[in-house]
């Protein structure tokens, strides 16, 4: 993964933002094409295929986040329609309405591609984790292990529960994954 130099990061923001408001107003939107004054290295990286995850933020707090793990789309399509389902369908909140659109801050989350990793090798604040057993599958970003400070046992027991598992699943032959994301904010 090439980095986006700070003029695509600039870009790819703005279509997260173009998307999100257009969600909150009822209206569709389309990733735009990548601009010809972009650097040649950003218009490779934004047309490739990426795993992402938008995160939406009010006054400091989680408003919305969701993401897609599976690198099948473009960078550029896949933040705005993470950006337009964080806004509407995270089943955790209320749909952002208009007047809220202002106060949000957006993340972006660009993913590596999943690795095998063991227990003892996930750095908090690095790794962003994956648990799956059977049909259940939970996800963590690398900055959640930060926020929170969590050290590398309990990042995994949160993972474990946010599948919908026993904390100590990990132990009980649920798999792990991990990977690590470029972080792009406003």
């Amino acid at each position: 993964m090439l980095p986006l130099s700070s003029s695509g990061r600039h870009w790819l923001l703005g279509v997260a933002r173009d998307s999100l408001e257009a969600a909150a107003c009822g209206s569709s939107y389309e990733a735009p094409r990548v601009p010809a004054e972009l650097a040649a290295a950003d218009h490779v990286e934004l047309d490739r295929p990426r795993a992402a995850f938008v995160t939406l933020h009010e006054e400091n707090r989680l408003r919305g986040c969701v993401g897609h793990t599976d690198a099948e789309l473009p960078l550029r399509v896949v933040v705005a329609e993470m950006a337009r389902a964080a806004a509407l369908e995270d089943t955790r909140f209320p749909t952002v309405a208009p007047e809220e659109v202002p106060r949000i801050e957006l993340e972006i989350s660009v993913l590596s591609d999943l690795f095998p990793i063991s227990p003892d090798q996930i750095v908090p604040g690095t790794h962003g984790l994956l648990v799956r057993r059977g049909l259940r599958r939970g996800l963590l970003l690398p900055q959640v292990a930060t926020a929170y400070d969590w050290d590398s046992r309990k990042f995994l027991e949160e993972t474990c529960r946010k599948a919908g598992l026993p904390a100590n699943a990990w132990k009980h032959g649920a798999h792990i994954e991990a990977f690590t994301a470029d972080l792009i904010h406003e």
